[in-house]
């Protein structure tokens, strides 16, 4: 029997037809089957105008063919669920240091297409890695895949093990190599554009092109260079014991020198010191008293950055366990066997033997940012330049953030005539007390200078009071070379941040706040006034707040500078310090593993294998 009409009226004849059959026979339900799932298909697949549906009954009364006509679909078109949103503005930051990984952690994956690039596909807590040079913390404790810190954000961040070689600002991409280093198959370089680009690539350690430095010492930036330092060491107490030495050549081989007299060489001091003392002279009987530290410092003093009272209660304590710290002397070359020096005072060069040699003096500008700075025009300069809102001068689409940069802080000088006029609301050419304070906040805000101006005088208690005579009297109205003048001393106060971990942090939680409040701000920016032009900045400009710095001194002792010019020195201040490092661990594994390595130190030791 053949059937023609529309699908429904086909498939109503076809039910009342096998309604007439025995119902009871398998083969009616399994052809019954077929008919409703070719039924769906047919309403599924709205490309094909007509099915065929032929099904066999195998009864007395023969076959059955059915032919349906699929009618065309009126309803509204069909929504594809998996159609591609708009296209993101994509952000790739290069670096997974204190600032990448502090703008990853707050950026919001939702608002834009984020990549990254780094060699290294983990973040590592690096003001403890004096620490691990010695055993006292694993250095797997201090690290922490970013894969698991950026996988909770809103979104997909994509992340790619490989290192950025070029920087192609007029076209807006990048060339990374992988520094994966085996015999996989592939293309190890790549290319990625970008709409905004974020540089946290770090420094790299400056040898003031030193010779021998490279060849012959130890760094102290990366997790790797801690894990050298340890083996290193462990090798020179071991060759040491060695028999068929001179007691001259032990001596050579267990005296350790560290170059520089900063946070980093003074704990590494500290750590190796106490290395020494408390495990590696029950091991090494035979050697004890053959061991030397010397630290090596250009300037007068260790740890000049910090306060005076620390300095002098550092040096103390050295001279007190036997670290020899030799002040106002330069490094002139480093060899194999010896470091040659000049000594400052004495005018005199001098040839020291040592064992192994950490270099720790300071920061320099990688290769990749230096080629950089040289297509933004500022080839002249130490180390790349932003402006107060961390976005690289000469470059509306690039920011840098962390020690690869420093900010060019604008001076009020360059804007006092448009200041000047801005609070002059009455075009009179002087301005009163009233006028200024309109602008007084403004001020703060884009100049924190100012600020740093009125702490630093302790006859100024107010902002207005900078509108005195040099008597102390109030002025009324001041004229334009009044206001200059008593402005004239802010800018003195103007300081280069500090190539710490804590500011670094600090901008890369500021930046992400930018970019995931961008639009809004578009519309309703929240920075200070324009002095020079109308309305608006967009954002207020970066301002560091400092929490102040530790330096451990070994011995379950430390010292620490706190805001309001408190200073702390002691065992209680090592207390402090273990609390707060353990805090800002970036996981709970790392906080976890950190303070268990610390306890099992105490129990059992460090652990002098090497490994």
């Amino acid at each position: 029997m053949l059937c023609y009409g529309s699908e429904k009226e086909s498939l109503s004849l076809l039910v009342a037809l096998l309604l007439r059959f025995e119902l009871s026979n398998p083969i009616i339900w399994v052809n019954m089957a077929i008919l409703s799932f070719l039924s769906r298909a047919s309403r599924t697949y709205k490309g094909y105008p007509k099915l065929l549906v032929l099904c066999t009954l195998s009864l007395s009364s023969g076959g059955l063919l059915a032919y349906s006509e699929s009618q065309p679909d009126t309803r509204a078109p069909h929504v594809d669920p998996y159609e591609k949103e708009p296209k993101k503005k994509r952000v790739v930051v290069l670096g997974t240091g204190w600032a990448g990984t502090s703008l990853l952690k707050d950026l919001d994956a939702s608002l834009y297409d984020i990549q990254v690039v780094s060699p290294r596909n983990y973040f590592a807590f690096t003001p403890l890695l004096p620490s691990v040079t010695c055993g006292t913390v694993e250095a797997r404790s201090i690290v922490e895949p970013i894969r698991n810190i950026v996988k909770k954000r809103k979104g997909e961040v994509k992340i790619w093990e490989a290192e950025c070689v070029k920087i192609d600002a007029a076209n807006n991409k990048i060339l990374c190599r992988s520094n994966i280093e085996n015999n996989l198959v592939g293309n190890r370089e790549f290319f990625l554009e970008y709409d905004y680009l974020v540089i946290g690539v770090g420094a790299q350690v400056n040898t003031f092109n030193t010779p021998g430095v490279k060849e012959n010492c130890h760094f102290l930036k990366e997790v790797e260079d801690a894990q050298k330092i340890r083996r290193s060491v462990i090798d020179c107490f071991e060759t040491a014991i060695l028999p068929g030495l001179s007691e001259e050549e032990r001596r050579t081989n267990l005296h350790f020198i560290i170059v520089g007299g900063g946070p980093t060489g003074v704990e590494f001091a500290a750590e190796l010191h106490d290395f020494l003392e408390e495990d590696l002279v029950k091991l090494y009987p035979a050697v004890k008293d053959l061991v030397r530290i010397t630290v090596i410092q250009s300037g007068d003093h260790i740890l000049s950055t910090f306060d005076e009272r620390i300095s002098s209660f550092a040096e103390k304590k050295f001279r007190r366990d036997g670290i020899e710290v030799q002040t106002g002397c330069r490094v002139l070359s480093v060899s194999d066997k010896d470091i040659t020096m000049k000594v400052k005072s004495k005018e005199e060069v001098c040839t020291i033997p040592h064992g192994l040699v950490v270099w720790s003096t300071g920061i320099g500008t990688r290769p990749v940012v230096r080629d950089f700075m040289e297509q933004v025009g500022q080839a002249k300069r130490r180390v790349l330049e932003t402006n107060e809102w961390l976005r690289v001068k000469g470059c509306e689409n690039v920011y840098a953030i962390g020690d690869c940069a420093t900010i060019d802080q604008r001076k009020i000088m360059e804007d006092i005539l448009s200041i000047f006029e801005a609070a002059d609301k009455d075009n009179s050419g002087t301005l009163t007390v009233e006028e200024f304070k309109d602008v007084i906040d403004d001020i703060l805000i884009r100049y924190p200078q100012v600020d740093h101006y009125l702490k630093s005088q302790q006859n100024l208690k107010d902002v207005t009071d900078l509108l005195k005579d040099s008597q102390g009297n109030d002025w009324k109205e001041v004229n334009v070379e009044q206001f200059k003048l008593a402005l004239s001393h802010v800018d003195s106060q103007m300081k280069s941040l500090p190539a710490t971990a804590q500011v670094a942090a600090q901008q890369g939680a500021y930046l992400s706040r930018c970019f995931n409040h961008r639009i809004q701000c578009e519309e309703h920016p929240e920075g200070p006034r324009r002095f020079r032009g109308s309305g608006r900045h967009r954002f207020r400009p970066f301002q560091y707040k400092h929490f102040g710095q530790f330096a451990p001194l070994g011995g379950e002792q430390a010292a620490a500078e706190l805001p309001g010019d408190w200073v702390s020195i002691g065992h209680s201040t090592q207390w402090l310090w273990y609390s707060v490092y353990a805090s800002k661990q970036v996981s709970w594994r790392t906080r976890i593993l950190v303070v268990s390595d610390w306890t099992r130190r105490f129990i059992f030791g460090r652990d002098s294998s090497r490994i």
